[in-house]
């Protein structure tokens, strides 16, 4: 079954990898749910501090990188 997710490869050091497979199995998740779960968590905690960071805000970063 194909999804439209995009994909994002990122490069990690070995103990930090290793260390993040084990917080996620101890709390339930797979590596990938876990990260999403830490994405999502600063996501909320800098849009508290800054406020909600719009479309426009996402659409003008794009469109101002070299």
């Amino acid at each position: 079954m194909k999804d439209n997710l995009p994909r994002y490869t990122m490069r990690i050091d070995r103990p930090l990898l290793d260390r993040l497979h084990y917080i996620a199995r101890y709390e339930g998740r797979t590596a990938n749910k876990q990260l999403e779960y830490l994405v999502k968590r600063c996501i909320r905690e800098f849009e508290k501090e800054n406020g909600e960071i719009t479309e426009d805000m996402i659409k003008e970063m794009y469109e101002n990188q070299i």
